[in-house]
Order: C-alpha cells, then structure tokens, then sequence
C-alpha cells in the first residue's frame, strides 16, 4: 500500500510537471522538484547562424544561455535556435578553434548572426617541477634574508559586514609571535588559523577552526602563551571564549584547556613570569585604559584586582594623536590597544599601540615597571616601533619575542588600507635593550632585504644586508593594462598603487629597465587583489609565475621558474643564490588565484656598482615654537639621491627611530613628546648605497 501511495505521488508530480511545462510555468533543473524549480512565466527564442572569420558557416558550435542548462548545437549551415525563460539575456558562444565570446540578446526574440574569431594563441606550461637555474632552484630554497611585508597568506576578509562594494581584500593585523620548542609561531586576526617558521623567513599555514559560525570575530587580534611542553591560545572577547591548548600545533587540532573565560579581554597579551605566574593585559579603546590582572593559570579566573596601567595622552605625546600625519583633532580621540609585556633583566616593558590602525603613523609606545602589574613609567625614547615612510608604512599593535640566539624581535601591524581602513599587512623588525635597558625597535631599512638570525647579533645596528632598491621610478612596460592601473605604477615605491593587466591570462607580462646592467640579489614581487572574489581560505589560492632577464632586452634567459608553485604568496619574496648581472627583469604571469594579474611594486635589490651619495647639506629643524610636539624637517636635494632616511632619538647617540622620504626634500614630523629633547640626522640613498650620516642635531 505504501509503495502504491508513493508511486501514485510521483506519478502526480509528473503530471503536474508536464502540464505546468507546457504551460511555460515551471522548469526542473534537478530531480528534486521542491529544491530545483525554476518559475518561467514566459520564454523567448534566439536564433540565427555562426559563421567563422571568412564567413563559412560553422558546424558543431555550442550557443547556450549563460549559466544554464538550455543549449544548441549548430547544423552543417551554422543554425542554431534556443529556447529559454525570458531572464536569460546572455549568451555563451563557443566551437573548437575559436575564441569564446559572450552576447546580449535581451530578454525578446530575435534572429542574430553572430561571427567567432579564431582561438587567440597561449602559451603552454610544464608543469613538471620549477626549472632550476644558476640563481634559483625551486627544490633548494633556502633564504638567509627577508623583506616586509612578511610573504604570508593574508587571508581574505571573511564574507560579512566588512564586505566592501569595491572587492575583496586581504588582511592580517595585530600580530605576536611565540618561540615553541625552537620554532616560531605567529597569530594574527582572522586567518583562520596560523603560521609557523624556523627561521623567520619561510611561514607555512596551518589551518585551525576556532570560530564558532563563520561570521565570528572569535580570532580577533588573538593572544598565545607557552608553559612547558603546551602551547596555549585564545582570541579576543567582551563575553568570554575558551581558552585552547595543544601540544601538537601544527597538527591544527587544539583542545579547550578552559571552556569560557570571564574577562572582557579585547586584545589580550599574556606574560607567564619567572615565579609561575600568569598575568594577561588587554583593551581596545579611545577612552579606557589598558589593563593588567593577575589570573589563575588552572582556570583563568583572576586572583588579583584589575590595575590600569596606562591611558593615553596626546596633549603631550604627539605621537599618541589621531590622523594619518597625528592631524586630526576633530573626528575622534586616538586609539590605544594591543597590551604586550616583555621582561628584560628584571624590567618588564609594557608596550601599546596608537593612535589608530590605519594611519601611517600607527605605532607602539612602552612603559617600563618593576613589577608585571605595574606601577609603569612612560619611557622616554617613544614610540618604539615607528615607521611612517617608505614602501611599508606603520609599525603598532605588534608583539616581542626572543629567537634561538637571544635576539629580539617585534612583530607589527603595517597600514594598507586602500580598499578599506582595516586592509592591513605584518611587518618583522630588529628589536633589543639597549646597556641603559632603553627599549628600542629599528625600522631603518625596515622594508628591504634583512637577515635572519643565525647568531646572538647587535640589534642597535639593525640586520639590514646593505642590498639597495634598483627599481624606483625605473621605466616598465606591459603586456596590458586595465584603465588607470598603468604600468608605472609598479616601480613607485607605493603599496597603495598597482598596475594591472587586463586579465589573469598566462602569458601576462610586465616588464622593468634598470637604466643599465647591475648587480641584483633579490626580487620582491608585491601582488594585488585587484577585481578579486575570494572570503576566508580555500585549497586552490596560490600564485605562479616566471621572471626572465636580458641585457639588450630582446634576448631573454630564466632566472626563477615558480610555474608549480602550490602557496599563497601575496608578498613573493625571492633571494638569489648569486649574483646576476643585468638590465632588464621581466615577470610573467601563469596563474593568478583571484582577481587580474596586478603588482602593486615589482621591487628589485642590490647594487649599480657606483659611488654612493654625497653627504646631505642643509638639514634643519625647526621645531615649533607654539606647539613643541610638531617640527618642520628640511634638506638640499642630493642630485644622485632617491630618498632619505632621518634618524631621531632623545640621546645623540641613541638614534633608534627613522623616517624614510622619497621624492622630497622636506617632512612634517609631528611625533615629538613636549618637555623632551630630540636629536636628528640624515642621509642620502641611492642604487650604490647611502652616504654619511649628517651632524647630529638638537632640538
């Protein structure tokens, strides 16, 4: 009876289909008729021929309506004739050796002859292993350098109230790293999971589920600690999220250690001190103040009184104002966030970001106590972590770690913010105390070529390899460009320009004049998002590409082969294996992960073998009088100079923090702290190096 009951269903269901059909009132795509209806009040018809480029009809050509299933095939005389609901506009034309070619036909009837061109010819790839050559070898990559932006997979933005109308952007913001049993750990916002190094230069991804839904901010500006052989971890909340842990991270599995703290910890920071005990900071405001409690390490409950341990204040700090330039006094009060706390010979460093994400002048200040909760002092020498010029600008909301040496390091958020103020990237920067226990972060040189550690090294000089940018303002040439995205705009030294081609077809080229041959010893390819469609991580987001050299640029040779590269690398970062002497460079491209091929810099470093610049002349400044926290910086042009780095510092021979400037001659420098001395100096870059520093001045 059952089974006569469900065929009698079927059968109506069936019926009532075909009735409904031919009544042009419903269409089923799938069987499942309740999942798969597609209502069409009205059809329309397309007809016509398909002829090729002389004319003759062709045979075996497909027409069908654009992402449906309605089709024809053409006869010997090219006809062809499709029916569809009237919501179906757009044509898809194809047939073998002939480009596909989409078409508008509307919504009514019509009779239309459409012509196909013959198949555009592409290149074809190997693709076996990378091609190894004298100057890479895809099998055998091992960097002794890096260069910010850190060549990690930022993660697409996940799709909810940050999707922006003008595409999809990567981010990754407020970072801190942890050294786990040798190797480097590094948690950021909203990657869906993590990244690991041994040596600071190559970053695998592991992917690890922490949200609850995928619209969760759960993995917001998160915070880890390690205690023995356990690493533990846990984001940002207002409401109480668990607390992870795992022995095995890069498994990606994770256990809850605590199923729901009760703090509203917005930007935690955790410091497990010498004694066993564990202390977390945290807050995200303009208005309250960064905070330190003491916690139970079994079940995070506090066990202590909950200490402020620092506000802002702007009217003395300049560099604590809101702004791109700390201009803005009107929109709103700065932000302080990103509590962090390092102890050093028995001083623990209290660091903070301000004034705001997504101004270049975003930085990290500190404080300095004697005991984890404080009372704190404002350190003199600030903002610690500053870089408010060159190709990567921002340096706040970071965290410190030590490496397998013994060297510091602090890791910062990097301002972007083109597509949207929270577009942000990570940049990694020479970090130490100095023998007075001044902290201090060294940004000079902070986005060319830096060497990792391989050894306990004086920070204070920084770990810069000396290598020069050759390709600033240098002359390109595309295969393409999409409207105002020019090829010129890849050698500027902007991250927040870029060309584009027209499309993300293999065989996309763009092409860079040195001026003359030089000797090049790394290649930093800064691609963009541009027109891109991509939310959170997927399997299939990975970038190839070739670069070729020539010294007439007509006869070219490969220099690196990355043609069956499987990983996401938005900030391709490529060290040579030796030097190569030449001219010309040109990328092609094979395979884009979303979005045209676009390169916001094809940036290329080492030296023209020349004689560095002289040193600068006329350097002032001239520190205002009506508000000492501003200063006007100004210089004589150095003819054979591309830019200019400005040191600065509270003592003379403590000129910790830089400026760099490129195509000027003076900087409106509003970073000062009033009831405080500074003092300043200069040099000149260019491809063969950087000239003497200027005399020190006071101010």
């Amino acid at each position: 009876m059952k089974h006569f009951i469900y065929n009698l269903l079927i059968l109506l269901c069936i019926t009532s289909f075909t009735a409904d059909a031919a009544k042009d009132s419903v269409i089923v795509v799938k069987g499942q008729i309740s999942d798969y209806i597609i209502t069409i009040p009205q059809t329309h018809t397309v007809k016509g021929h398909l002829y090729d480029s002389k004319g003759s009809p062709i045979k075996d050509g497909t027409v069908m309506f654009k992402a449906s299933p309605v089709h024809c095939n053409t006869d010997n005389t090219g006809f062809y004739e499709v029916i569809s609901g009237r919501q179906d506009t757009m044509l898809m034309i194809y047939a073998p050796g002939k480009e596909v070619i989409y078409y508008n036909v509307g919504e009514n009837d019509g009779t239309i002859d459409i012509t196909l061109e013959d198949t555009f010819s592409t290149k074809t790839y190997n693709r076996g292993k990378g091609i190894a050559t004298p100057w890479f070898d895809p099998e055998n990559d091992h960097p002794s350098t890096y260069c910010n932006p850190m060549n990690i997979s930022y993660n697409f933005e996940p799709y909810n109230n940050n999707v922006q109308p003008n595409g999809s952007f990567r981010s990754a913001a407020d970072p801190m790293v942890v050294n786990y049993k040798g190797e480097y750990y590094l948690f950021s916002t909203n990657q869906g999971g993590f990244h690991w190094s041994k040596d600071l230069s190559t970053w695998h991804f592991v992917f690890t589920g922490f949200q609850r839904t995928p619209v969760d901010d759960d993995q917001c500006a998160p915070a880890a600690y390690v205690i023995g052989d356990t690493l533990f971890y846990t984001g940002s909340t207002y409401e109480g999220l668990p607390i992870w842990y795992s022995t095995n991270p890069k498994s990606g599995k994770f256990k809850r250690y605590v199923e729901k703290t009760i703090l509203p910890s917005w930007d935690p920071g955790f410091l497990y001190d010498n004694d066993n005990r564990l202390y977390l900071y945290y807050g995200s405001s303009n208005e309250y103040a960064l905070k330190g409690v003491e916690v139970n390490p079994n079940n995070m409950l506090p066990i202590s009184k909950i200490h402020e341990i620092m506000h802002l204040e702007p009217k003395i700090h300049g560099w604590e104002r809101f702004g791109m330039n700390n201009d803005d006094s009107t929109t709103l009060a700065p932000f302080t966030e990103g509590a962090w706390v390092n102890k050093y010979n028995g001083k623990y460093y209290f660091q903070y970001g301000a004034p705001g994400t997504e101004f270049k002048v975003y930085a990290d200040g500190v404080y300095v106590g004697d005991a984890p909760l404080g009372p704190y002092t404002y350190q003199k020498h600030n903002p610690m972590s500053y870089k408010p010029g060159g190709f990567v600008l921002g340096a706040g909301h970071g965290g410190t770690f030590a490496d397998n040496y013994d060297n510091y390091w602090h890791v910062a958020t990097c301002m972007l913010s083109l597509k949207y103020k929270f577009e942000r990237r990570i940049g990694l920067y020479p970090t130490g105390f100095d023998k007075d226990g001044v902290m201090y972060c060294i940004t000079s040189f902070g986005d060319y070529p830096t060497f990792t550690p391989k050894e306990k090294t004086d920070h204070t000089k920084g770990c810069f390899t000396g290598w020069m940018l050759l390709s600033f303002r240098k002359k390109m040439t595309a295969s393409s460009s999409d409207g105002t995205h020019t090829s010129d705009l890849a050698s500027d030294e902007n991250m927040r320009t870029y060309w584009s081609a027209e499309s993300n077809n293999p065989g996309e080229w763009l092409i860079q004049d040195l001026g003359k041959e030089m000797e090049v010893r790394a290649i930093q390819v800064n691609y963009y998002d541009h027109k891109a469609f991509q939310h959170n991580k997927a399997m299939d987001i990975y970038h190839q590409y070739r670069i070729y050299h020539s010294i007439n640029g007509t006869d070219w040779e490969l220099v690196v082969d990355k043609s069956d590269n499987d990983t996401d690398i938005p900030h391709d970062y490529v060290e040579l294996q030796k030097p190569l002497y030449t001219r010309y460079l040109k990328i092609e491209n094979i395979h884009m992960p979303t979005g045209l091929f676009a390169i916001s810099d094809f940036r290329v470093f080492g030296n023209a073998k020349g004689k560095a610049p002289d040193a600068v002349n006329g350097f002032k400044v001239n520190r205002s009088k009506t508000d000492p926290r501003d200063g006007i910086i100004s210089w004589n042009k150095v003819p054979d100079a591309y830019g200019y780095n400005i040191y600065f510092g509270v003592e003379p021979d403590k000129l910790y923090s830089c400026i760099t400037v490129y195509d000027d001659t003076s900087y409106d420098f509003r970073g000062m702290d009033i009831g405080t001395d500074y003092y300043f100096a200069i040099e000149a870059l260019n491809e063969n190096g950087r000239s003497v520093r200027s005399k020190v001045l006071k101010r």
